[in-house]
């Protein structure tokens, strides 16, 4: 026990001579357990789902459709329907039978968005803010001016919309796309703030209004006087199976149609930013440590040759690093919270969650975070004592002096197994479909960059032997020393290029996967339609009278509107699971054509009309379907729907699309409208006439836009960069984080031989050419990080191009020039600092200094 102590003793004082070593530990371990506290923080926020509710905060009970789509193939999974799945007549029957419920209230939403100067205000909003005025009383409002509306025509208006409004004013709203004008009969203020807008119609217009007739959103229930809320909530998904019924912070998820689409994307950052975290950690955790290690060899040395056990100098390190890396830990709990918050409101603001979902971190989340990096620490740090334990002492002295750039067998062993476990997944994911292949392939950056960091000292050394005179001739005399030195010093020099190893192949490689991916989604969906002009309305969509004047404007050959969604083939189940395929809504094909580019390679378009679909034909040869087959569609508002096979497309492979009749999978969306029309020109006609004489239409519209074919892709384009935004963020901070890294152990390195810089400065060298040394050592580890990192990437980026049917990857030159850049103000920057700092005192202290 005593021995202990004195151990412990030991590691604890000698901390405060190695402040450089201890501070790289400490910073690495630092941001590593803060990282992951914030992966495990948004990891709980996609179990929890919490999202407070604020229009429906004083019904106790909401119920709503079913939530989501039970696979068939794994049913205790559950995706979100990509629509508001509602409610009809005799649910909300059952519902006010079950013993307990007092009153259940159904609520009806609907586009309306208020205008100004018959233009939408914030270039309009696609909240559904139009309800039925019974519906009033599920979030507590109350009339503070005139009267509830009881007649058609109209309309309460909220407080904080009504910017001066009073009762008898007229109003003019977009209800459904359509300017109506309104008289407002009161003003209303909700029981708590509710960041949405919300008017409520008469019950009459309100029927006239809603996008489903004969049907609800959702109900809130309040219970009979002393029945719980949670009971009644039993009671009902007991007697009423088949919806969702909500309670406490669960109703946000019925008001806020987002809430539960965002747990799968959530759930994907932090298990792939958290793993990614615990890999990059591992590296520059183990390669901090070992670097300080080696250069402690010779004092270990000597403590075993004092009398010193292997077991106590490697408990002796691993206190030391412990000390270290348990009060980095805990210091990580405070930049965890930190961290954690800015991703997600970073997640929130590009629109990766909806910003009514509330961040939960709790104590799971910092204790899981402060145990993986404690786990992580203590492994490094056992593993680099090991070899220093074990050695003789007088073999440690030797390899102090001059350090071996040769790999023992095992690490070697790893470097293969790694090397191989890259190019299996770069050659899986040619053989994949481009939407799966990015998942497959992805993971090769980070066994390729654990491959070069056990072989680091090789790599480092094989460059110097095979590039020494082409360095020579680049650099100068000066390149002299600096190749003999970085050939010596290969070990530390490896754990210099680990780090931008990492940091090069993750940016590269996810942000060139992702870009090509990107590319080839967005085409794959511009290239199976076709139009000359694109109407959009950013305010509900169009109504049938405005579609016929769209068809009756001069110049038009066709007019269809574009329904979008996703969903399944249920019956033969497609596979797809958690990545239900698209849907697209068209008109079917009439004499002025058709708005759809892919061909049909059976059947006809002209058939689809009613309940019927146009499949892809690789869908339809992988499930045995064939034309006037009937199939199951399950919708993207839960709806299981029997449709007809009446046409097999020339889709491509990739992000195909079912298409369906507008007007059947419009009326199973949320809004029950087309928010685009496309517009293909007459015979003869020019496209640009078109478009100028659909803007002269448009103009009387409020929120519609007239584009040329460009703006097609433009709102896809919006939903991809969102999905984009996933991977950006992922590399900034992965590049972050092995960044700080590389100064770390850059500025360890280059402290420690301060000694050497004193010796050559004696020797006649003034402090310009030991910096100039230095700088052709950095510059040659930041090349070979750099080249090592974009060799990597391309065993991710290259089969994603493949499979998308490329050759050559798309994305900016302005990525790749700027991490070439990011490397270089890493290495040089942090270089002359470092060889500032190692050089103020004079030539003779320096040499006096223990150490290497």
């Amino acid at each position: 026990m005593s021995s202990r102590r004195v151990v412990l003793g030991l590691a604890l004082s000698s901390l405060r001579y190695r402040a450089a070593a201890s501070i790289a530990s400490f910073v690495a371990v630092l941001v590593g357990c803060g990282l992951l506290i914030a992966c495990a923080g948004l990891f709980e926020t996609a179990i929890v789902l919490k999202a407070e509710p604020q229009r429906l905060a004083a019904a106790p009970v909401v119920v709503t459709g079913s939530s989501g789509f039970k696979l068939p193939d794994e049913e205790s999974q559950v995706v979100p329907y990509a629509e508001r799945a509602g409610l009809d007549q005799g649910q909300l029957a059952k519902i006010a039978a079950v013993d307990g419920a007092a009153q259940v209230v159904p609520d009806v939403s609907f586009a309306a968005v208020l205008l100004h100067d018959g233009q939408p205000g914030d270039a309009g909003s696609s909240v559904l803010s139009g309800h039925g005025w019974d519906s009033a009383s599920l979030g507590g409002y109350k009339l503070t001016e005139g009267e509830q509306p009881r007649t058609a025509g109209q309309v309460v208006v909220d407080a904080t919309s009504a910017a001066g409004l009073h009762p008898g004013a007229n109003v003019e709203l977009a209800v459904n796309g359509q300017k109506q004008s309104f008289v407002v009969s009161g003003i209303a203020t909700p029981s708590q703030e509710v960041a949405a807008p919300a008017f409520f119609f008469s019950g009459a217009d309100a029927q006239r209004f809603a996008a489903h007739p004969g049907n609800v959103g959702l109900a809130g229930v309040f219970p009979a006087a002393g029945v719980d809320a949670d009971e009644l909530a039993a009671r009902i998904s007991g007697q009423v199976p088949g919806m969702s019924v909500l309670t406490g912070d669960d109703r946000g998820s019925a008001e806020f149609l987002g809430v539960d689409a965002a747990q799968l994307p959530l759930i994907l950052l932090a298990a792939v930013f958290g793993g990614m975290v615990i890999v990059v950690m591992a590296l520059v955790v183990s390669a901090t440590i070992s670097l300080t290690v080696r250069q402690r060899q010779q004092e270990l040395a000597l403590l075993r040759a004092t009398g010193a056990t292997p077991k106590q100098v490697q408990r002796m390190v691993i206190a030391e690093t412990m000390a270290v890396g348990a009060l980095a830990a805990l210091c990580g709990a405070v930049l965890g919270s930190f961290l954690g918050n800015r991703i997600f409101d970073t997640s929130m603001s590009i629109g990766i969650v909806p910003s009514e979902l509330a961040f939960s971190q709790d104590i799971i989340a910092f204790a899981a975070g402060i145990i993986a990096s404690l786990a992580i620490t203590y492994a490094a740090a056992w593993f680099a004592a090991l070899a220093a334990a074990r050695a003789r002492p007088i073999q440690a002295l030797a390899e102090a002096a001059i350090p071996g750039a040769k790999v023992n067998p095992l690490r070697r062993t790893g470097a293969l197994v790694f090397g191989a476990a890259t190019v299996l997944l770069a050659a899986t994911t040619l053989f994949m479909p481009a939407d799966t292949a990015s998942a497959i392939g992805g993971p090769a950056v980070l066994t390729g960059a654990i491959a070069v960091a056990l072989l680091g000292p090789e790599i480092m050394a094989w460059v110097v032997d095979r590039y020494g005179p082409l360095i020579r001739r680049i650099a100068g005399p000066d390149a002299t020393l600096a190749v003999i030195n970085t050939r010596a010093r290969a070990v530390a020099f490896a754990a210099v290029l680990t780090p931008i190893t990492l940091a090069s192949a993750v940016a590269l490689g996810n942000v060139y996967s992702e870009t090509t991916a990107q590319k080839a989604q967005v085409a794959a969906y511009a290239d199976q339609l076709q139009a000359d002009a694109v109407v959009t309305s950013s305010v509900g969509g169009f109504s049938p009278d405005e579609l016929a004047q769209i068809r009756s404007t001069p110049g038009v050959g066709t007019a269809s509107p574009l329904v979008t969604s996703s969903g399944w083939l249920e019956q033969p189940y497609d596979g797809n699971g958690s990545d239900p395929l698209r849907l697209l809504g068209v008109s079917a094909e009439d004499q002025g054509g058709t708005v759809l580019a892919t061909e049909t390679t059976a059947g006809s378009l002209k058939d689809l009309r009613g309940n019927t679909v146009a499949l892809p034909g690789d869908v339809a040869d992988d499930l045995g379907i064939k034309v006037a087959d009937k199939v199951t569609m399950r919708l993207g508002d839960g709806a299981s729907v029997p449709v007809t096979v009446v046409a097999l497309l020339d889709s491509p492979s990739s992000y195909a699309s079912m298409v369906l009749p507008e007007e059947l999978l419009a009326a199973h969306t949320t809004s029950g409208l087309a928010s685009q029309v496309l517009v293909k020109a007459a015979n003869g006609a020019d496209a640009s006439d078109v478009v100028s004489a659909l803007t002269d239409r448009a103009k009387p519209w409020p929120g519609v836009a007239v584009g040329d074919d460009d703006a097609l892709t433009a709102s896809f384009q919006a939903g991809a960069d969102v999905e984009a935004m996933i991977n950006y963020l992922l590399a900034v901070l992965a590049i972050a984080y092995a960044a700080i890294a590389a100064v770390n152990t850059l500025a360890v390195a280059v402290l420690a031989r301060r000694r050497e810089f004193g010796a050559q400065r004696l020797a006649g060298a003034d402090r310009g050419q030991v910096r100039r040394m230095l700088f052709v050592e950095g510059g040659v580890v930041a090349v070979t990080g750099l080249v090592l990192g974009i060799v990597i990437s391309l065993f991710t980026v290259l089969p994603m191009a493949i499979s998308t049917g490329e050759i050559i990857p798309s994305g900016p030159v302005w990525v790749f020039l700027a991490v070439v850049l990011a490397i270089f103000l890493i290495v040089w920057p942090v270089t002359s600092l470092s060889a500032r700092l190692a050089m103020r005192r004079s030539p003779i202290e320096a040499v006096k200094i223990p150490g290497q």
